[in-house]
């Protein structure tokens, strides 16, 4: 069985580069439709019951902007 993850992203720190949403293996992230403070069109969860806290979200972020928590503890 897959593991349970969470991802929370900042928001305001997001640019919109869409990285994580290429690298993410079961799509439970995407572009939000809401700028945020900079201007930018943010990325959102979505789906998050599919997350398996891989990380790869996390590993390409530019800005450091995405956390990966197992909610299994794993």
């Amino acid at each position: 069985m897959a593991k349970k993850g969470k991802i929370i992203i900042s928001r305001d720190m997001c640019k919109g580069c869409l990285l994580c949403i290429r690298a993410c293996p079961v799509k439970t992230l995407e572009v939000d439709t809401e700028m945020n403070s900079t201007g930018s069109y943010p990325v959102k969860t979505v789906n998050m019951e599919k997350c398996i806290a891989c990380g790869n979200c996390f590993e390409v972020c530019p800005d450091a902007c995405i956390e990966v928590f197992d909610m299994e503890g794993n």
